[in-house]
């Protein structure tokens, strides 16, 4: 089953896994001491990510390793881009009216 990468990411404990990888790569217990949840609950966060392609599982010997997909985040930057353009766009805006209707002193 291939997961939507936006309702990965709505999770929190989800987002806090990827600033967690994004530094360094990480095995699953490692990950799992971060977190006040579960292995098992880890486990499935991790699994989600995964089947969304935000992360990457690879195995060396017995340990299993996680490290962020750099090109799936980066897919959903773009994608999110002209949307962050557009609302900072929106508060310039909102900047300049509430500057021109300022009480002046």
């Amino acid at each position: 089953m291939r997961r939507d990468v936006f309702q990965a990411i709505a999770d929190p404990t989800r987002r806090e896994i990827i600033s967690l990888l994004s530094t360094k790569s990480m095995n699953l217990n490692s990950v799992a001491e971060k977190f006040n949840i579960s292995r098992p609950a880890i486990s499935k966060h991790i699994k989600i990510l995964n089947q969304c392609g935000l992360l990457r599982i690879k195995k060396y010997g017995r340990e299993r390793y996680c490290d962020i997909n750099l090109d799936k985040i980066k897919e959903v930057d773009e994608w999110l881009d002209p949307f962050r353009q557009m609302w900072e766009d929106r508060f310039n805006k909102l900047d300049e009216i509430l500057n021109i209707n300022k009480p002046k002193k």
